[in-house]
């Protein structure tokens, strides 16, 4: 996943991407800490990799706090049924 991750961020090195895994938007590396202080959201880490997430409900709030904020934004949506697919789910920014 985190391949796929970062294939992605390198075409959208500019802006904080939002990368969709099930019920969450979740960002990793400099985008989490950048955004989890921009957005008050908590910091975490998985297997040493900065994270942090939001519900994906909550994506619209979120996306015009960071572009009042003057940021940039990508969304890496599922662009399958991931319940449909047995292996990892394509993503494409929308």
């Amino acid at each position: 996943m985190m391949v796929q991750y970062r294939k992605i961020k390198s075409q959208y090195q500019d802006a904080i991407l939002f990368f969709r895994l099930g019920d969450f938007y979740e960002m990793f590396e400099k985008d989490a800490k950048e955004a989890s202080a921009l957005l008050d959201l908590t910091l975490t880490k998985r297997n040493g990799v900065p994270m942090c997430g939001i519900p994906y409900r909550q994506l619209t709030t979120y996306v015009a706090k960071l572009l009042a904020l003057g940021h940039k934004v990508a969304i890496a949506e599922q662009m399958e049924e991931p319940s449909k697919v047995r292996r990892l789910v394509r993503r494409e920014v929308v």
